[in-house]
């Protein structure tokens, strides 16, 4: 009896997925992702009641989305709903499902926000691209972080004994913060020639800023790679990539001993001609 349920245990665990799965997993979630990321930030801005039938077109239409990748999972991965990511995605759909739609029935909108922003936690985060983009942006948010604060500070004491827009710290730091992001609301302007270096340091920082934050998400996204290129960089960042990659140090191997026996032979075959000049 222990035996059966055993056997009936481990057939109900999932498996590891194939190398064929998994690659038509992140070619459908590489080509898919911006859809799921679209269907869940959208309806967050559709919510005005004069726009009502909108709202529940888009909310609707979302919930289509959400469904359409689930059932793709599915296909790829018949023991997905199995699976941890499975149960979560299908709870998700459960909990978005447009229940406003049912007469006498009340929806409750924080539920489905908090629903949508799951989903699209949980497809970004399951990429490396992501934890490379999260990675990457981390550390320019600090540099950001550190020239703001330097450059503020700094404007300050340059621009607070003679400019009254710049009366308290709080306000050379909202300065710093408006021209880093480039917006340029232009309440608070420096005067003194210490300020306004101050604040093409920070100009800069910003324009570098939006140039990462663009690569990063063109990198995110695929956007602007041929068709079939795949990063050299995603290999490693992945469990999944040790076996080819171990795969590829033995081919190495296997070419580094023929080329050594190549030029052994060769070797041999030099010192034969020398010692037999006739």
């Amino acid at each position: 009896m222990r035996a059966g349920s055993a056997n009936v245990r481990d057939m109900a665990a999932p498996g590891p997925l194939t190398d064929v799965q998994m690659q038509a997993r992140e070619r459908w979630e590489r080509w898919f992702g911006p859809a799921i990321l679209f269907a869940a930030i959208v309806p967050l801005f559709v919510t005005s009641p004069k726009t009502h039938w909108v709202a529940v077109a888009v909310g609707f239409g979302s919930w289509v989305v959400f469904v359409i990748d689930l059932v793709v999972q599915r296909r790829i991965d018949p023991r997905y709903l199995h699976r941890r990511d499975g149960r979560i995605d299908a709870a998700i759909v459960l909990l978005t499902f447009p229940y406003y739609l049912i007469p006498g029935v009340a929806g409750s909108s924080a539920v489905l926000v908090v629903a949508r922003l799951a989903r699209v936690a949980r497809v970004l985060l399951a990429t490396s691209g992501l934890r490379r983009f999260a990675a990457r942006l981390g550390k320019v948010a600090l540099v950001a972080a550190a020239v703001v604060l330097i450059a503020s500070l700094a404007a300050y004491q340059a621009e607070h004994p003679t400019n009254p827009e710049f009366a308290t710290v709080g306000d050379a730091l909202w300065w710093g913060v408006v021209t880093l992001t480039t917006v340029g609301y232009g309440d608070v302007v420096p005067i003194t020639t210490a300020g306004r270096i101050a604040g093409v340091a920070i100009m800069f920082t910003g324009i570098a800023v939006l140039g990462v934050l663009a690569g990063s998400l063109s990198a995110l996204f695929g956007l602007g790679e041929a068709p079939g290129f795949e990063p050299a960089e995603d290999a490693p960042s992945s469990p999944d990539g040790a076996e080819p990659m171990h795969e590829q140090l033995v081919a190495l191997q296997v070419e580094l001993r023929a080329i050594e026996r190549r030029l052994g032979a060769l070797v041999e075959s030099t010192r034969a001609d020398v010692g037999d000049p006739g």
